[in-house]
């Protein structure tokens, strides 16, 4: 099998790393790739925003699979681009992506399918704002209506700041999504979806906020542990056949199916799960994680997911171990990343390149704001966690900066679902 991913990032890596060890994959590429994945797979230029720049190299490189990583291609039509030129593609159609590309629309799918979720209300003009924010809070839950790679959300006691986010978005011309606040523990459940069949994945838990302690801005993510050994064993079959089955079901009668990965972050709440955000696809860094456990070949499986036939696939096969990951952010990062800095120890097990790119010269250099994922694995969350953090020290880029804390709580059982009430 000839597989194609599209993307650039640790998730890409990730995807591309585990899609190289599946003996059924011939030929492997990525675009456009980055310094870790030119390592494994072929690379090449694509414009990931330009649906018919991925089909036309789908075809060109006569692909038997396309895996399509970011929300932006998936969300523009790229999964529809592919498959009209006959080519198996691993991700939902622009229409089926709506439930990431509007926070609006997933709301009415959710309360069409009957899913639990956050009350919800949408503001698209200044002059009803604040009458808006009184119906809320404390604490307000702010969001960007369309996609903002993680970092359109502010979450805020202060109702002075809650009101200048909402501004902001506003005046830039971006409807703003109010929440009610979820009390309760986050998690992440990536479930592959081929329009009928839902088979989940392992719960993961991502870490957004830049610093230690959940200190300052929203990030695209700073790391990831999974699965969670302070949630319910049956947590993922659980909210596969009360979320995400109804939601799978409605979209299907929406005339709209959805294929791919579906992505639920959730808030595990008194009163049991309720719906954070939907994405279409792998969350990053949570994949990271998840895939360093998984020890299923992953091409058959998405191959099955494309081509509506996972229902036949084998159960899943994991490892019983943990994995963590710690992201390495460039200086300056969630703000402006300052790029062209040298990397050296990134060419280690476990190290997931993010925001690389390969000198003239040699020298792998950073070229984005999350530069690097380190996955350390291990037969407890503390051993996987000290693995991970082994491997962080082996690797140096000047001003770099890492949270110190990723699954620290959960080590020292500190995480848990609140009591129902």
């Amino acid at each position: 099998m000839r597989v194609l991913v599209i993307g650039s990032g640790g998730r890409e890596h990730a995807l591309a790393l585990a899609l190289s060890h599946d003996p059924r994959v011939t030929a492997l590429a990525c675009a456009p790739g980055n310094a870790g994945t030119a390592a494994l797979a072929e690379s090449y230029g694509v414009d990931v925003t330009s649906p018919a720049s991925t089909a036309a190299l789908a075809v060109e490189w006569e692909a038997d699979l396309v895996v399509i990583g970011p929300e932006v291609p998936l969300v523009a039509g790229a999964a529809d681009a592919v498959r009209t030129v006959g080519v198996p593609c691993f991700g939902p159609s622009a229409e089926a992506a709506r439930i990431e590309g509007s926070k609006a629309f997933a709301k009415e799918v959710m309360a069409a399918a009957g899913v639990p979720t956050a009350a919800a209300e949408i503001v698209d003009n200044p002059a009803r704002l604040d009458s808006a924010l009184s119906r809320f809070g404390p604490t307000w839950v702010v969001k960007d209506d369309g996609l903002a790679a993680g970092k359109g959300v502010v979450v805020t006691s202060d109702l002075a700041a809650a009101r200048a986010h909402a501004m902001t978005l506003l005046d830039d011309g971006h409807p703003v999504l109010l929440e009610s606040f979820l009390d309760g523990p986050e998690a992440s459940l990536f479930c592959l979806v081929d329009g009928t069949t839902v088979v989940p994945l392992l719960p993961a838990q991502d870490f957004k906020r830049v610093g230690d302690g959940g200190a300052g801005p929203n990030t695209g993510g700073m790391g990831a542990y999974a699965p969670l050994p302070w949630a319910a064993p049956d947590l993922a079959d659980e909210v596969a056949a009360t979320i995400i089955q109804p939601v799978v079901a409605e979209l299907a009668r929406r005339g709209t199916p959805y294929s791919g990965l579906l992505y639920a972050g959730l808030a595990l709440t008194s009163t049991g799960p309720q719906v954070i955000e939907f994405n279409c696809r792998f969350g990053d860094p949570e994949t990271q994680s998840v895939l360093a456990l998984l020890r299923t070949p992953l091409a058959g499986l998405l191959h099955a997911v494309a081509t509506g036939t996972l229902a036949a696939h084998p159960r899943l096969d994991w490892s019983p171990d943990f994995a963590v990951t710690v992201v390495i952010a460039a200086d300056g990062y969630p703000g402006r990343p300052r790029p062209g800095d040298v990397i050296t120890g990134s060419d280690l097990d476990g190290v997931l390149h993010s925001g690389t790119r390969r000198r003239d010269d040699g020298a792998i250099v950073s070229s984005g704001g999350r530069v690097l994922s380190v996955v350390g694995t291990g037969p407890t969350l503390s051993a996987a966690r000290d693995d991970a953090y082994r491997r962080v020290a082996a690797i140096h880029l000047a001003g770099s900066h890492h949270r110190t804390d990723i699954a620290l709580r959960a080590v020292q059982g500190q995480v848990g679902v609140p009591a129902t009430r």
